[in-house]
Order: C-alpha cells, then structure tokens, then sequence
C-alpha cells in the first residue's frame, strides 16, 4: 500500500542507505533489524534493546525481503539461518530466534514446529486446540513442558552470538489470561499462581525463556 511504502522510506531514512543500496546506521544509535513480524516478539526484542540503547527495527520497516524457508533441525540452526538470510539482504546486524513449547509427553513435540503445530504458520487458536487434544490423556505431572528460545545475532561480515533460554511450567487444558501470545494462555507457571498470559511484560520478560535468551544474548554483548 502507498502507506506501507512511505513507512517503509521512512525507516530507511532513519538508518541510511550506502551507494550499493545496503543499510547503515546513523545519529550514533546502534541499529539491529529484527528478523520477524511476529508483534509480541518485536516489542519484547525493542524494549529489551533499548536498555542498552540500541534501536531494534523489524525487517517490514527495513525491507521488504520474501522470507527463508525454515529447514533448520533445532532451534539454533533455524535462529541461524534466519539471522544469516536477512544479514546478507540489508546489510544490517540481525537478531532472530526460533522458539517453541515442548510437551514432556509428546517427546520434542511441538517443538520447532510449535508456530505451525495446527498446519498453517501463525494460527494461534488452532495450534493451542491440537496441543490440547494432543495432551488429552494426560494429567497432572505428565502434562510438565517448557518453552525454549534461542536467539542468535549476526553481522553482515558472518560474525554470530547464540544464545538459548528455557522456562519451565504445566501445560493446562483450557485457557486464562488476555496477554502473551502463541501457548501462553495453557502455560502455567506454578511457582506464580499464573499462565504466562496473565503475567505484566515486566514479569514475564524476567522469567520467560525469550526473556532469558535476550538477557544471556547481551551478556556476551557487554
């Protein structure tokens, strides 16, 4: 749309533009692309930069650039391949991570197939339905899981720090809490009395396995 388009100027603006057509940051400001259209993930990936000063813009401000193919075998080599993509495209530093939730009774499952778990990437409503109906025989302890998160930033030049983070919880049958996204509103964290969904960002990004990925992330930054 002409209003896409001028948005997207814009954000290109602000970062600057090399004679080749490759990116660079300006104003001082350490500038990263955020490899995701995922909306809960790039506000969590811009605040958590932010603290450190460095300005985080997701890929559709940058460039509109056809997304890679995820073959990867484990969470690291998806985040990796996802990052490297996208490095090469803008000529930016990326971050990307590939995430999911893992069911204890379910072996790797959903696991990096957690986002299109139901068929079709994104649907929220239908991956939480078949993880539900999955774990249906199930009670109590056998329902244990956890979410993992690896994040992995990379430099145009090939340069990549990993980073991985992974929060326990109970996997529950029916749904509490408006916030989050994804399996938040069944994740069930016992020692809070609460799903994810329930818990403010603040609380959340100090204990979810995303949070924890970005906390260990810049930590070898420093």
């Amino acid at each position: 749309t002409g209003r896409g388009r001028a948005e997207l100027a814009q954000s290109q603006k602000r970062i600057g533009r090399y004679d080749d057509g490759s990116f660079h940051h300006v104003g001082g400001i350490m500038k990263i692309v955020l490899a995701t259209h995922n909306q809960g993930k790039i506000r969590e990936f811009r605040k958590a930069f932010a603290e450190i000063g460095w300005e985080a813009l997701p890929i559709a401000e940058v460039a509109d650039v056809a997304e890679p193919e995820e073959t990867g075998t484990s969470f690291k080599e998806n985040a990796l391949l996802k990052a490297h993509y996208y490095a090469k495209a803008v000529k930016l530093p990326v971050l990307s991570d590939d995430s999911g939730i893992i069911a204890d009774a379910l072996g790797d499952r959903p696991g990096i197939y957690s986002a299109r778990y139901a068929g079709v990437h994104g649907d929220d409503e239908a991956n939480n339905r078949k993880l539900v109906e999955d774990l249906k025989p199930y009670t109590g302890e056998d329902r244990k899981g956890r979410y993992v998160c690896v994040v992995a930033l990379v430099w145009p030049d090939g340069k990549e720090i990993t980073a991985e983070g992974t929060c326990e919880g109970i996997i529950r049958d029916f749904y509490q809490g408006k916030g989050g996204f994804g399996y938040d509103p069944l994740f069930y964290l016992p020692r809070y009395g609460k799903t994810m969904a329930e818990l403010p960002m603040e609380e959340k990004n100090k204990i979810s396995h995303r949070g924890r990925a970005l906390r260990s992330l810049l930590a070898k930054l420093k």
